[in-house]
Order: structure tokens, then sequence, then C-alpha cells
């Protein structure tokens, strides 16, 4: 995992390219985002140092359920907290289930039911 314009994303692969004569060698790390599955590169020389980001998985049992959004209660804290239901979970998400969650700078995603 890296961290790329702010956004945790999942590393698909790593190329790197030689030493030039002049230059150090440059790493091209392709991802794809955590929350937006959007697609992301950069282009880094080999010695520099990237962010990496911390990726809680947790898990919630799921209150009530309103229209798009569930409300979630954390099993190990405790905390209640609103969260929007993914499009593949639409009729899935019901109030008594548990869910699996993802949580990582500030951010939360349902990833399974």
């Amino acid at each position: 995992y890296i961290i790329i314009d702010g956004e945790p994303c999942r590393i698909v692969s790593i190329t790197t390219s030689k030493p030039g004569k002049h230059g150090d060698a440059k790493a091209r790390i392709e991802a794809i985002g955590v929350f937006d599955g959007q697609k992301r590169s950069v282009v880094h020389p080999v010695k520099h140092k990237v962010q990496v980001p911390i990726i809680d998985k947790r898990t919630a049992q799921v209150i009530s359920v309103m229209g798009d959004t569930a409300q979630l209660m954390d099993l190990e804290t405790y905390d209640t907290f609103e969260m929007p239901i993914p499009d593949e979970f639409k009729g899935k998400i019901e109030a008594g289930k548990e869910v699996q969650y993802i949580q990582a700078l500030g951010k939360r995603k349902i990833i399974r039911v």
C-alpha cells in the first residue's frame, strides 16, 4: 500500500528503469485507490521515501438501514457511526448483520457482508 495524492492505494505493479549517465534509477508505481477505485501512477527515484497508510480492518454490527446509508456499531470500541452502502451490497445489508469495513486516513468503506 502507498499514499498517492493523499489517497491510500493498493500497489498493482512496480517497474524500475536503469540509471542513466547523470541520473538515478527511477521506479514507476501503479496503484488503485482503496476507496474510489481510481487508477493512479507515480514516478520516483528509487531512493525516494514514500508514505504508507495504516489500513485498519474492523468488524461492525448493522444497527439500522436508512435508504443508502447504514448506521453501524464497531464490535471492539462500541462506537456508532453512519456509512454509505456501496452499490454491490444494497439489499444484502440488514439490521443485526455483521459487516467488515476498512478504515484509513479518516475514511471508512464497507468491504464484506
